[in-house]
């Protein structure tokens, strides 16, 4: 029999890494098929809370944030466009791309674990942020994001224009947070091991079949 994994995923759609951790797990949940299962919750987690309406220009922020030259920025972007062609993530990040408030998406996230679509909704949202360069705070563009994975477009809507999950997800953030997670992607595992950064299939894979065993 399978053993079950509880796995809480610690994540921020404005994080590339974090695309590439979770193609990275999903792809080891596919190798370990009959040995792991998993349940998979999504949490959010916000690089830039305070970010401004329309955004900012993704390289400006990252070096004056960071303070890296920006040949440095663009060299990064290429190893982490890499990592993500690796695991099946298409990253079309340029000079041009921006970084948006992600608060309203992680409200959606938080709605969608009821209908069972959290895992859907974070890959598409994932998607629509590096992938198709779209504006992640926008409602009209993540009400679609929702209807394109089965959700109800009136009823994400109806989230979006009301404060619903807004303390959710603020109580959410400060609890992992409270819980030492200060970068992300955080995938912890039975409340009880950490697996952090991004990392390829094969290292989930040995990580999680050694939790499994031991749980």
């Amino acid at each position: 029999m399978p053993k079950t994994l509880k796995i809480d995923f610690v994540s921020d759609v404005a994080c590339p890494w974090c695309a590439i951790g979770l193609g990275g797990l999903e792809r080891a949940l596919q190798n370990l098929q009959g040995e792991v299962d998993a349940d998979i919750t999504f949490h959010p987690f916000e690089l830039n809370p305070g970010m401004q309406a329309g955004g900012e220009n993704s390289l400006e922020h990252i070096t004056a944030k960071y303070r890296m030259p920006a040949d440095e920025v663009r060299a990064n972007r290429e190893r982490i466009r890499e990592r993500a062609a690796a695991v099946g993530f298409t990253m079309n990040t340029s000079d041009d791309s921006r970084i948006y408030n992600t608060f309203d998406a992680h409200r959606l996230i938080a709605w969608a674990a009821a209908s069972g679509r959290q895992l859907a909704l974070k890959q598409r949202l994932l998607a629509l942020n590096f992938t198709d360069q779209a504006d992640v705070a926008n409602h009209d563009a993540l009400v679609k994001a929702a209807e394109e994975v089965g959700l109800d477009g009136t009823e994400a809507r109806a989230v979006l224009d009301s404060d619903r999950y807004a303390a959710a997800v603020r109580e959410d953030e400060q609890l992992w947070q409270s819980r030492g997670i200060t970068g992300v992607p955080a995938v912890v595992v039975n409340e009880r091991w950490l697996i952090s950064g991004g990392q390829p299939p094969e290292e989930f894979e040995r990580q999680l079949r050694a939790m499994a065993a031991e749980s």
